[in-house]
């Protein structure tokens, strides 16, 4: 690559490393919006991951190689002196090739899709992106986990095809003076009426204690779809406080 060293000229030197900086992010969000217009990959969005995130790592080593030249820094050359540092690095950095090449093989392999629900070492969510270093999941309260891709291919997990049913229990403190079968007859009576909330396996009403106070109780029923989960529970707890607030009205 025969670019003219500018380490004299100060200004020429800044000003050319800006227009790499700028052309570098332009042709880079020029392939991700390209990407995802591509329909071949409209059904695998993880492929357009891959394919996006190796595209943008050759253009920036480009891009750094350049700018490195402009200040007189030959990067290749400085790589192939490093020797035995070189080794060492590359052991340092071993985590983050694991990563790499299990990302690699993950979406070669298409055994985890985006939107496909997993669940390992007790985290379970929905798949909201895939790189090529780590897995990004979102649970049940909206919480994004990262996880390695290395452990993804090293350890066991679970992979739930849709769809999805999933387990919502909702914590419930019933006052003394309200009867808890009436609760829970008047309860599963309304999630009976909701389509997304499955009847195999029942809703239920289960006691968790009592004390001076109220009557500790959990309501648990089944989602169909695990993307609807938020919403039945929200639905579901405003049905649980209607109940109390007609218990309160007719004191």
């Amino acid at each position: 690559m025969d670019i003219p060293i500018l380490i004299d000229n100060p200004t020429k030197t800044l000003i050319c490393t800006l227009l790499v900086i700028i052309a570098t992010s332009i042709v880079t969000r020029t392939i991700a919006f390209l990407m995802k217009r591509m329909n071949r990959f409209h059904g695998n969005k993880a492929a357009i991951y891959l394919t996006r995130d190796i595209i943008n790592y050759i253009i920036y080593f480009i891009a750094l190689m350049v700018i490195l030249q402009f200040f007189g820094i030959n990067l290749a050359g400085t790589l192939l002196s490093l020797g035995i540092a070189g080794i060492a690095v590359s052991f340092a950095a071993k985590d983050i090739i694991s990563n790499l090449f299990s990302g690699i093989s993950l979406i070669i392999e298409n055994s985890i899709q985006v939107g496909d629900t997993i669940e390992i070492k007790d985290k379970k969510g929905i798949v909201e992106r895939i790189t090529l270093r780590s897995t990004i999941i979102s649970d049940d309260n909206g919480v994004k986990d990262i996880i390695p891709n290395s452990t993804l291919t090293n350890f066991p997990y679970l992979h739930f095809k849709a769809p999805e049913k999933y387990r919502v229990d909702i914590p419930v403190g019933l006052p003394l003076n309200q009867d808890i079968e009436k609760f829970k007859k008047y309860i599963i009576e309304r999630m009976s009426k909701y389509d997304g909330i499955s009847q195999n396996p029942k809703p239920d009403v289960y006691s968790k204690g009592i004390t001076h106070e109220e009557s500790q109780l959990k309501v648990s029923f089944w989602v169909k779809e695990f993307n609807n989960k938020s919403k039945y529970k929200l639905i579901i707890t405003n049905e649980i406080r209607k109940f109390t607030t007609m218990g309160e009205k007719n004191e």
